[in-house]
């Protein structure tokens, strides 16, 4: 329990001292995620479900996300995706991964962009260097998003709550493994790791 308040009382006192720059910096964070993919997409959609509530932090990292992916989709196809055919040495990969992104209809699309394992970093790459039209992707967005949102912030939210309730991380565990094995699943079968 002393943990729990501990990390509780941390967190409130990071919150609080962003002050009005809180919101802003986490919805900043979340677009820059998809541009750099080292940062914690989980840590900064969990901030935002605590800092506004399951609701409106489910909004504002839903709608951020979808920004940093069309940003990172934009970015890709207008300012690198040349410079990048003439530079790249190892095609191989990607190009299987853009031949599979053009070959999906959209309700695979919006299946791989919801699943969190997926690595979206590539996708958004892949699909800025396919012929896909900027409308089919941002809508497959919208749809994919719900989901992966509302997955890492489940999960991120009810990870603080384990530390008093030891059958929540049972729980989490077990929707981290489904969403794992589906995510594997649809890697494996769409050949997105090779």
């Amino acid at each position: 329990m002393d943990l729990f308040n501990t990390l509780n009382n941390y967190i409130d006192l990071i919150l609080n001292s962003l002050g009005v720059y809180g919101p802003i910096l986490g919805c900043f964070l979340i677009c820059i995620e998809s541009i750099l993919p080292f940062l914690p997409l989980s840590a900064f959609i969990t901030l935002n479900f605590l800092a506004f509530g399951q609701i409106l932090g489910f909004i504002i990292s839903w709608i951020f996300a979808i920004l940093g992916s069309m940003l990172s989709f934009t970015l890709f196809r207008k300012k690198v995706k040349n410079w990048f055919d003439k530079k790249r040495k190892d095609k191989k990969r990607l190009d299987n991964i853009m031949k599979t992104l053009e070959k999906l209809d959209f309700s695979q699309l919006v299946l791989i962009i919801a699943i969190p394992f997926t690595p979206a970093f590539l996708v958004n790459i892949a699909a800025a260097f396919t012929s896909m039209s900027y409308k089919r992707y941002l809508f497959a967005l919208i749809i994919g998003k719900i989901f992966l949102v509302y997955f890492w912030g489940y999960i991120g939210v009810s990870i603080i709550q384990s530390l008093t309730n030891p059958i929540i991380i049972f729980r989490v565990l077990c929707f981290l493994a489904i969403a794992y094995l589906i995510s594997y699943i649809v890697n494996k079968k769409f050949k997105l790791d090779r």
